[in-house]
């Protein structure tokens, strides 16, 4: 792992840039901006491919690095959010994954080493995105076992975007703007594999995004369900990102700060988007909410997501000397699971209740239902489970009678489809 990273953020509060998206809205970029003279014979629309800029533009993309850093950023993302091969295979540009992932990173690295001192050394975190796709949500409501993105397609997409990454020189990887879990789960089991292809140990990060007032992801975890999913993995540091502006996301950053054993990092948006999307909160305002985080030992890591500008993370910067990083709680080992929600096994319960007719063996309903295909019904057996205060069910289908690989793969999809099951 990067050591001065590593030990900086014990010291003091780093950091992090704003907007990438915001920025690059500035420039006006219009068709022939984003095909440059690469694509100019293309008959593909590159509009709106922010990431193939680091090809065709990248001497905006560097001046919006070097923009950040002047303003005091420690730390700044490569422009790879959608660097994947899922997310560009809508510009047609899948084939492009490594080289764009490399060719940003060797961009920001470069704007870094400008900045750098011994007093203040900069670094570079490779953005990871979330895509476009789910694993744990179904984009057919007539059909809740449907994916249209394999586990398998995912982490291939993931590790060559971490190989771009690191073989760019990236100081640590970030994987933001999480709403699926099991997307980021892919990510962090690529980028863990493709370190150790390259013996490489490089600080890993994570960021989710809560959807609702209710404090959940989009595909309806917890935070602390989210956290718990996360919480054996070796982490440099866990937060939240965009959703919400610095003031509405306060309640889940001092929940995170109360559980989390990783040090944290939070980047807001700059408010809440009006009613046209654009996002109005002044560089002082923010600065002034993002305060009160910072007095609260919350954080060790801050900066910008949506709307933000370097005149933003200029404020913050102003700032963030006044007040000591957080320190990681110790961990508490608790046996946990997690499905949407929480159970904790301790000294505290009297038992688990362990569901276990989502059987074949046993339940002969069940298997039946299984063995005619019909799921739905078998659904009901896991429902009425849960209503009896099942915490936990066992899926099982080994069967000689049926092709119980799609079998256990269908009904998992369905129950994922399910909150009222899967929130176990």
């Amino acid at each position: 792992m990067n050591k001065n990273l590593i030990n900086i953020v014990k010291e003091k509060i780093l950091v992090l840039d704003g907007a990438m998206g915001t920025m690059i809205q500035k420039y006006g970029f219009g068709e022939n901006d984003y095909r440059g003279s690469l694509f100019a014979k293309s008959n593909i629309e590159m509009k709106g491919n922010n990431e193939i800029l680091v090809l065709t533009q990248p001497q905006s993309i560097i001046d919006i690095h070097r923009a950040y850093l002047a303003a005091g950023a420690d730390i700044i993302e490569t422009n790879t959010l959608n660097a994947n091969a899922v997310s560009l295979a809508d510009y047609k540009t899948e084939n492009l994954a490594y080289e764009i992932n490399y060719q940003a990173a060797t961009l920001a690295r470069k704007a870094a080493c400008e900045f750098s001192t011994n007093e203040k050394p900069r670094f570079v975190a490779g953005s990871v995105g979330p895509t476009n796709k789910s694993l744990s949500i179904s984009p057919d409501v007539e059909n809740p076992a449907y994916r249209n993105l394999t586990f398998d397609e995912l982490y291939a997409a993931y590790f060559e975007q971490a190989q771009g990454l690191i073989d760019g020189k990236v100081d640590a990887v970030l994987v933001e703007t999480v709403f699926d879990t099991l997307n980021a789960k892919t990510a962090l089991i690529a980028i863990r594999d493709c370190c150790r292809q390259k013996s490489v140990d490089i600080p890993v990060m994570i960021s989710v995004t809560l959807s609702d007032a209710g404090g959940r992801t989009l595909s309806g975890q917890t935070l602390d369900a989210f956290y718990n999913t996360f919480s054996s993995m070796n982490l440099f540091c866990i937060g939240l990102n965009c959703g919400f502006g610095s003031k509405q996301m306060m309640p889940y950053i001092q929940e995170l700060a109360r559980i989390s054993s990783f040090n944290i990092c939070v980047y807001p948006n700059a408010g809440l988007p009006d009613r046209f999307g654009k996002y109005n909160m002044s560089p002082e305002d923010m600065a002034n909410d993002v305060e009160l985080i910072l007095k609260n030992g919350w954080v060790n890591i801050i900066g910008g997501c949506c709307g933000t500008t370097p005149e933003h993370i200029k404020k913050i910067a102003e700032r963030v000397d006044k007040y000591q990083p957080r320190k990681p709680i110790k961990q508490n080992h608790v046996t946990s699971f997690s499905g949407l929600e929480v159970v904790k096994v301790s000294g505290e319960n009297n038992f688990i209740n362990i569901g276990e007719r989502t059987n074949v063996a046993g339940s002969k309903k069940f298997a039946r239902l299984i063995k005619e295909q019909k799921f739905e019904e078998a659904m009901s057996v896991a429902r009425q489970h849960i209503e009896d205060g099942a915490q936990i069910i066992d899926v099982c289908m080994d069967d000689a009678m049926i092709n119980s690989q799609k079998a256990m793969c269908d009904f998992l999809n369905m129950l994922a489809s399910d909150p009222n099951i899967s929130k176990v």
